[in-house]
């Protein structure tokens, strides 16, 4: 368990990936709640954020000095991508994927920041091999 949020210290992602998405999560006449003049087109079908479809990529919502102290503009608003990257914190415990884990460890590289180190939680009491609901037939002699 660490003891706070990494990633209001970090913002390696925000400055490393193109952030795309379907193009309806800025369009507010479908639903969508991604400022749409903080986005530009990809394709006929996606969107991403400004700043992140350039060689040295960095989004125009994030604020902050990488590996210092950032912070997210739009991050009630921000878009799936974001949402869906495979770190979250959450209540002083921070969940990931193995791919979201490896992924936020690449921009750190490039960022010449320390990989994020995070254990998966224990099992505090042993796993039963049967269901509880598993009936024992009888023995035949």
């Amino acid at each position: 368990m660490l003891a706070e949020n990494p990633c209001l210290h970090c913002g390696a992602c925000c400055a490393h990936f193109r952030v795309s998405f379907y193009w309806g999560e800025s369009d507010p006449g479908q639903g969508g709640s991604v400022p749409p003049d903080q986005t530009e087109d990809v394709t006929g079908f996606l969107r991403c954020m400004k700043g992140t479809n350039q060689k040295r990529p960095r989004c125009i919502a994030l604020d902050g000095e990488i590996g210092q102290n950032v912070a997210c503009r739009i991050y009630a608003q921000r878009p799936s991508p974001c949402r869906h990257f495979g770190i979250v914190w959450s209540r002083g415990v921070v969940r990931f994927s193995a791919e979201g884990l490896a992924r936020c460890n690449q921009a750190r590289a490039a960022w010449g920041l320390p990989p994020l180190h995070v254990h998966p939680p224990k099992h505090t009491r042993p796993r039963r091999r049967y269901p509880r609901w598993r009936v024992r037939r009888p023995r035949l002699a």
